[in-house]
Parts: C-alpha cells; structure tokens; sequence
C-alpha cells in the first residue's frame, strides 16, 4: 500500500528533458511549463486580492529557459488583463522568443520593481549554482509581496538544497515536470509547492518521501489473531540517574507507537512505571525476556557499564537502534556495530553524525547520509527539518517536517521509541524510520497547534500526540 513520491536531480531531470524533445515540437515543453506558471499566478491573485484582470505583477527575469518561462508565463497573464512588467537582469541574454511573446501582448519592460500585487522569480533554474547576484539580490530584498518562484526559489541549489548567500523566500514554487531535491531539502524557502506535468518519461528516483495516507494504511494495528506477543515486543534500554526523563520519553513513545508490549532496562523503572504501568521492568538485558528489537541510548550513560550493556544488545541476532548516547559510545569503538548482519538503525542529529565520521554533514546531506550508511551498512535516520533516511542499496527517504516544532530536548527520545516499536513489529528498517519520522513530526504539529496559532512545545506533549498523528493518518485511508 506504500506510496512515494519522487524528487529527481538535475542531471535526472535534463536527462528526461532531453528524451521529451525527441517527442514533441520546439518550444513545447516551454509552453506547457508556462501555462501551468500562469495559471498558479492567477490562481494567487485571485485569493489573495480577488481578482485577476487589473492586477499587477512584476517578473524577474534572469537568462536562459527559466527567463523564458516566466516571459511567456507573462504573455499568458497579459492576454486575461494583468499588468505585467518584466526587469530583465542579463537583457543581452534575455530569452528571445519569450521576451517577444511579453511585448506583443502588451507586456513592458521596465528597470524597478515598481507597485505589484505579486512578483514572478524567473532569475534562475536548475542550472543555476551560488548566490544571488548583487542586482538580482537587492531586487528580491526590496520585494514586499509574495513571490512565486518558477522551478525553484533562485539562489537555492536544486540538488541539496544548500544556501550560502543571498536566495529567493518563495511563497509557491511552481516546479515543471518533475519534483527536485531543493523541495524537499529547503522546503522553507520554497513555499507551497506546485508540479506541472510536462511529459517528462522520469528514471527510477533515488530520493523518496513516503506518502502520509500510505503511512496510515502499512502501519501495524492488531488483527483479529493477535497478541501482545506477535504485534512486537520491544526493549528498552535508556535513562540514568543523571537523565531518567530520556526513559520516560523513549519508553513512552513505544507505548504510544502501539508496541504489544514495552520491556524496560535501565536505572530509571521506578520513573517509567509511574508514567506507563504497563510496561514490564528489568535490571538486565539477561532477565528482561523476550523481544523482537531493541533500543538502546536515550540517556543510557557512557561509561563502561554502559558500553557493555551496548555490547550485549549489538550481539544479538535482533533488530537494534542506536540512538544519543549509544551513538557517542559508537563513535570511539565503531567495531561494535560494523559487520553486524542482524538490521541496525543509527539516528544521529548533525553533532551525532560528526562524531561518527569526523565530519559534518556538509551541504549535500543526502550523498554524507548515503555514505555512512554504505560504509557502515546499515541505515542511518539523520535527523532535522528534513529528516533523511538512508540504507544500501535503496533510495535516501526524505521526510520534511512541515515545520521545526519538534527541535525541542527529549523529542528524538520519543522518536525512537516509535521507531523501536515499529522494528519489534517485523517493519524494515528505512520504512520504519521513515514512518516513524512522519508520525513524529505530525505529533509535533499537532501538539503546537493545539491551541489557536500555534505555540513551542516540550517533548511531553509531542509524547501525547503520537496516537492522534497516527489516527489522522489512518483516517486518509478510511481505515
């Protein structure tokens, strides 16, 4: 039941550009980019200001095809009785036939930026690289009404979403045949997010998000033979006396994730059973009984007793996520985990994943989660606004939260505990992850938005809306 969605780099995406002008006449593609442009324009001025004719917008035109569609995109606008101006930054290289179409239509050619309802971001496309220009920069920096952004927000790399300088903060990216990397990767300057269909014949994908409602339909309930046994029991082994919350947050998330049951290990059972009674203590790994995963990190300590107790949970043939401290503990004695043949799960934030590999993501964190995760074969969730999930042999899962509500202290402790109990329930490893992730960052939404506007939350009430994520998302599927 699982759907994705794919997001296809520019190398994919020239690839299937080049293979559609094989198909179809000149020009084509250009036009149908620019219909659909226009029409998300109208669209736009409709709701925001009531109407479409009579109204103002302004393109910002930079070289090459992407200038081009916004050109004709203008024509378009022109001929339903828009004002339409365009500020061409490079006029010497200014689409030709784009700029043509703009002047017969009535369209005009002007140097700033004047009064618009709306302003059109056409600077650069996906061949574009770097920073806004100066000129093109202090434009978009005097622009106080929403822009739309054709393809992608300029001055935003299209494969990694990186921005190192001055870039476009879209409200709508219209983007043209095909969705990219930066959708996912810089959602917050890409705005709402608007595909035109082209005719694009696109390759497999190698960067995925896992569809919400087929989230909801693949999650593990009971059925009408089960028991709290084979829905998946998961340890647990968290917390200390210097951090006995991180248990109460990760075995809390288990039980949230609907887990048939909860084993704890750890210093902190007198905690854990206050909050969640149902959950069954033990003071070693050795009498805890059995499970089908383990979790092993969320303030879980460093010392030797600690790497020991990793040891032991690593030795066994189940399912295991290494998460907090598990991961310091990891970063100096890595043979714990290389070479091991039973599913591994590592959920390193961007300082976690430095340890582990001496260096930091950098700007393309797909290709440095896709690394570790080759290297070290197992799968790596590295966390963040787009969490990205990533296991050899297999497409990087994105998942882009929808907002930061879940940058808070004790969040990712929760979220292994869902995503422990996915493992115990016989889920693969970058589905669970990914899953998990979604779940996560819909609890944490709901959780701020709780109440009218929206507030910062703490881990426990992410914590409290895990069940109501799950519900929403099963509720798309009418289940």
């Amino acid at each position: 039941m699982t759907l994705v969605r794919g997001y296809f780099t520019v190398d994919e995406v020239r690839g299937a550009e080049a293979e559609l002008f094989t198909r179809v006449a000149d020009g084509v593609p250009m036009r149908r980019a620019a219909y659909g442009l226009a029409e998300v324009v109208a669209a736009e001025l409709r709701e925001r200001t009531g109407g479409v004719a009579g109204r103002s917008v302004t393109l910002l035109v930079g070289s090459g095809d992407n200038g081009g569609d916004a050109l004709f995109a203008g024509s378009m606008l022109r001929r339903r009785g828009v004002a339409v101006s365009a500020i061409l930054l490079s006029p010497e290289r200014a689409h030709a036939k784009g700029l043509a179409a703009l002047r017969r239509s009535g369209g005009r050619v002007r140097t700033d930026l004047g009064t618009p309802d709306l302003v059109v971001d056409g600077i650069v496309g996906i061949s574009g690289r770097g920073p806004l220009r100066p000129r093109a920069a202090e434009l978009v920096a005097a622009v106080e009404v929403p822009i739309v952004a054709a393809d992608l927000p300029s001055g935003v790399d299209p494969n990694t979403g990186a921005v190192d300088g001055p870039a476009v903060r879209a409200d709508v990216t219209v983007t043209f045949g095909a969705r990219k990397p930066v959708h996912a990767l810089a959602a917050p300057w890409c705005g709402r997010i608007e595909l035109v269909p082209i005719g694009l014949r696109l390759p497999e994908p190698s960067l995925v998000a896992l569809d919400p409602a087929g989230v909801g339909a693949d999650w593990p309930v009971p059925g009408a033979h089960d028991d709290k046994y084979t829905q998946g029991v998961v340890g647990i082994c968290a917390g200390s006396a210097a951090y006995p919350g991180a248990a109460v947050l990760c075995t809390g998330g288990a039980v949230a994730a609907t887990s048939g049951m909860v084993r704890y290990i750890g210093t902190g059972s007198a905690q854990v059973l206050e909050h969640a009674p149902e959950i069954v203590a033990a003071e070693t790994v050795a009498t805890s009984g059995r499970v089908q995963a383990w979790v092993y990190g969320p303030g879980a300590g460093t010392d030797s007793a600690a790497r020991d107790r990793l040891a032991e949970v690593l030795a066994t043939d189940l399912p295991v996520l290494v998460d907090a401290d598990g991961l310091t503990l990891l970063a100096a004695e890595p043979r714990l985990v290389t070479g091991r043949r039973a599913p591994t799960v590592l959920t390193p934030h961007a300082g976690e994943f430095a340890r582990l590999t001496g260096h930091e993501p950098g700007p393309d964190r797909v290709a440095a989660v896709r690394a570790l995760a080759d290297e070290w074969q197992l799968t790596v969730l590295l966390k963040g606004r787009a969490t990205l999930v990533a296991s050899p042999g297999h497409p990087v899962l994105v998942n882009e939260a929808g907002g930061s509500w879940a940058a808070t202290a004790g969040a990712g402790d929760v979220l292994s505990g869902v995503l422990g109990a996915l493992l115990a329930a016989g889920r693969e490893p970058a589905w669970a992850a990914a899953a998990a992730a979604r779940v996560h960052a819909l609890a944490a939404n709901l959780a701020a938005h709780a109440h009218d506007g929206g507030a910062p939350i703490s881990a426990t009430p992410l914590l409290h809306h895990i069940r109501p994520a799950i519900a929403t998302l099963r509720a798309q599927t009418g289940a």
